[in-house]
């Protein structure tokens, strides 16, 4: 594991390995957004993460084991990047901290729809989409990324986002 190591306290190490711009930011593209190639990582960031330091995060994720990299056997120049238990553990921080900047800073309606519905449905619907992503991402990565294996929970968070967007764009 690739991690520096200041003292031994956990928040500390936590801030080692995810208090950076943009891991947090990539680990949820690839959570929420089923983003699992580079180049969907790259081009559909609502940020615009420049590609060498995406580059550079995948491969700080891969070393510290919150991310794997799997050749895709549709593309041989082409990997899938899935996330590991460590990474899928993340989820309920993810919404709390989801839920405390909906409360706090000026987030916009369709972006902050998944923050609303994963804070509303509270642990157990943590537990059922952490569930959904081991399916996704351990059990058979390849099925994920391809989409022959999907999650329930993910596909109602995409639905309300794309729901939300459909009517600001009527706006």
């Amino acid at each position: 594991m690739d991690l520096e190591r200041r003292s031994g306290c956990p928040i500390n190490l936590t801030m080692e390995v995810l208090g950076d711009r943009w891991s947090l930011i990539v680990l949820r593209d690839i959570m929420f957004g089923n983003r699992r190639h580079f180049r969907a990582l790259l081009n559909r960031s609502e940020e615009g993460i420049a590609s060498n330091i995406l580059a550079a995060r995948l491969k700080r994720l891969v070393s510290l084991g919150l991310v794997t990299r799997l050749d895709d056997p549709t593309h041989s120049q082409k990997a899938i990047y899935s996330l590991t238990e460590p990474a899928i553990q993340l989820v309920p921080m993810i919404a709390v901290i989801g839920a405390w900047g909906r409360r706090h800073l000026p987030v916009s309606e369709d972006l902050s729809i998944r923050a609303e519905l994963l804070e509303n449905g509270g642990p157990a619907l943590w537990e059922e989409f952490m569930n959904d992503l081991r399916a996704i991402h351990i059990a058979d990565p390849i099925g994920g990324a391809n989409g022959s294996v999907t999650s329930p929970v993910l596909m109602r968070l995409t639905k309300a986002f794309l729901d939300v967007r459909a009517k600001m764009d009527e706006e």
